[in-house]
């Protein structure tokens, strides 16, 4: 994912929502509007358009910050920048809360079709494409004929939200339909193992993208490739690396408050006050070696921190496991 550090404007904040707009936006911006100029008689028109898209990436980045916070999780930041938008989301590690975080992107250009129409491969006698819906009723209101300009936006701004949820939807890993499809096989197969699915049937369909943007000739796609194989690599590392932390052996009786996962055992919590590694279970958050207190525990899967107390499994505390074991 792009950095917030590197060439970001901070454009202000929506909702606790921070929003930043890479400086590179700006060039696409420049180079797309004058090569769009040839649709309108002028090039506002063309301006327009591009602020449209602007402006349906945004709101689709807004539909999983929101459904994310909506499951329990931070989203705090939004970043749009050459190739779309990024939402920095953290759901809950659980499907569900996942599945609905990613979900609700595509849904809300879903729910833009009901605005804008559904664009066809019709076309009126002025040799611009119909929508299968009327788009903001301008087609009976007779826009084509009367205002071209306003009615090719108007069809334009169908086309990019319709184009951007058929190109999210395809189950390529890092895109929504990946992801979803991700959090759909980690019901049956597990976190780790469907990351690994995914990442893998992203590989090969990054390969056909490929052959897509080649027959195509656009290096604008190919760029939008590489970068989704780069995410998709590190995908297939993180669950590669997800599968080994399985294997390690874990304290029973306590269970993580936000993944429901129970913690490694070991020494595997560094002090903050004497650098030393201690077991954070053990000790009931006490550092052996300064005797600095945690109130609490982070969790190595997921990140969260929890407080102490929270921690407790009550579905496997028994007898000997009173007030999370301390």
């Amino acid at each position: 994912m792009p950095s917030l550090q590197q060439g970001s404007i901070h454009l202000g904040r929506i909702a606790g929502i921070d929003l930043y707009l890479h400086w590179t936006w700006f060039l696409i911006a420049i180079f797309e509007i004058q090569n769009w100029q040839g649709r309108y008689s002028s090039v506002l028109w063309s301006a327009l358009e591009y602020l449209a898209l602007f402006a349906i990436v945004l709101t689709h980045e807004f539909g999983h910050a929101l459904a994310c916070r909506q499951v329990g999780g931070t989203a705090n930041r939004i970043m749009l920048w050459p190739f779309g938008g990024v939402a920095y989301v953290d759901p809950p590690q659980r499907p569900g809360a996942t599945l609905w975080s990613i979900a609700a992107g595509p849904l809300v250009n879903v729910a833009l079709l009901t605005v804008l129409g559904v664009p066809n491969l019709g076309v009126s006698n002025l040799g611009v494409p119909q929508l299968a819906v009327p788009a903001l009723f301008g087609w009976t209101l007779g826009w084509a004929h009367t205002m071209p300009n306003a009615y090719m936006l108007i069809e334009r701004i169908s086309w990019i939200n319709f184009g951007l949820l058929i190109f999210n939807m395809l189950p390529i890993y890092p895109l929504d339909g990946g992801q979803i499809l991700r959090s759909l096989l980690w019901f049956p197969l597990g976190r780790a193992h469907s990351l690994l699915v995914v990442t893998i049937l992203g590989m090969f369909g990054i390969a056909g993208y490929f052959g897509l943007t080649l027959w195509r000739g656009s290096l604008w796609l190919g760029a939008i490739g590489i970068f989704m194989l780069m995410n998709c690599w590190g995908g297939f590392r993180h669950a590669r690396a997800l599968l080994q932390q399985a294997k390690l052996p874990r304290r029973k009786g306590f269970a993580c408050p936000s993944c429901r996962t129970e913690p490694l055992l070991g020494e595997r919590w560094k002090c903050g006050k004497c650098g030393q590694k201690f077991d954070t279970f053990l000790t009931g958050g006490i550092c052996p070696h300064c005797a600095a207190q945690y109130s609490t525990t982070m969790c190595g899967d997921c990140g969260k921190s929890s407080p102490m107390g929270e921690w407790v499994d009550h579905s496997m505390a028994g007898p000997g496991v009173v007030n999370g074991g301390f």
